[in-house]
């Protein structure tokens, strides 16, 4: 079992977005570090189905799995502190809720998309982040990780709301990584938040559903999900506040 006993064996990692594919295989890849995982996601169903798998996979493993509502703050903080108060402390946030609007061309962008992309991209966000924050500051491993895609750095006609939602998710997240440095002061910052970025992501049932693409320059789930874990093997003064990329920098 990799890393059984390693640097995550007894964190408390809270997934937000646990049902989708790469909360699955987050999910999977925590429990096998030896890590709590606690997962979150507004589909019951994929959810139990997610933290199920993860915990079969890996005996004797902790997942489990809170259906939340992450545009409400009062909802987040209380999954927050039912996750602290529980285990005793909290050392991570994983935020991994998305979605995806696009047009054919500048011109044709609808705003409607807009509306629905900034709660999901940027809301949630906002959400997990004021939620956690209190909980990662009193861990000495605390790690707040947004995952983000390319295309808020380099948008493209298209993808006017999408990039726009990102980049302010990601915004929003370097705010969370300043307030860490300050805390910090001249020792450093105790926790840390940072953002993993791809261009986009692939799994299996995408491969299986388009097996002639190539998928060129995007990530595996599961090679987001070791990168993840991976982020604390590193220094929170390290990897505060960085953007840390999955996929060559635009």
């Amino acid at each position: 079992m990799k890393n059984a006993g390693g640097s995550l064996e007894g964190a408390v990692i809270a997934v937000a977005g646990a049902a989708g594919p790469a909360g699955r295989a987050t999910l999977l890849r925590l429990a096998e570090a030896g890590a709590i995982v606690v997962g979150s996601d507004a589909d019951p169903e994929r959810l139990a189905s997610a933290v199920d798998a993860a915990r079969y996979a890996h005996g004797g493993a902790t997942v489990t799995g809170d259906t939340v509502d992450l545009l409400d703050l009062a909802a987040t903080r209380e999954w927050a502190d039912k996750t602290e108060k529980e285990f005793g402390r909290i050392d991570g946030l994983v935020h991994l809720v998305g979605g995806w609007r696009g047009s054919s061309s500048f011109a044709a962008t609808e705003l409607a998309d807009w509306d629905v992309l900034e709660r999901l991209l940027i809301r949630t966000v906002q959400s997990t982040s004021l939620a956690f924050h209190a909980g990662l500051q009193r861990s000495d491993r605390g790690r707040y990780l947004l995952i983000s895609a390319a295309g808020a750095s380099n948008p493209t006609a298209g993808n006017a709301a999408y990039a726009s939602a990102k980049a302010a998710a990601e915004a929003w997240t370097l705010a969370l990584a300043d307030d860490f440095r300050k805390a910090g002061g001249d020792e450093g910052p105790r926790a840390a938040a940072a953002i993993l970025v791809v261009k986009a992501l692939v799994h299996d049932a995408m491969r299986a559903e388009r097996p002639k693409s190539k998928f060129a320059g995007f990530t595996d789930v599961a090679e987001l999900a070791e990168s993840i874990a991976g982020v604390w093997d590193r220094p929170a003064e390290e990897v505060n506040g960085q953007r840390l990329w999955l996929t060559p920098r635009p």
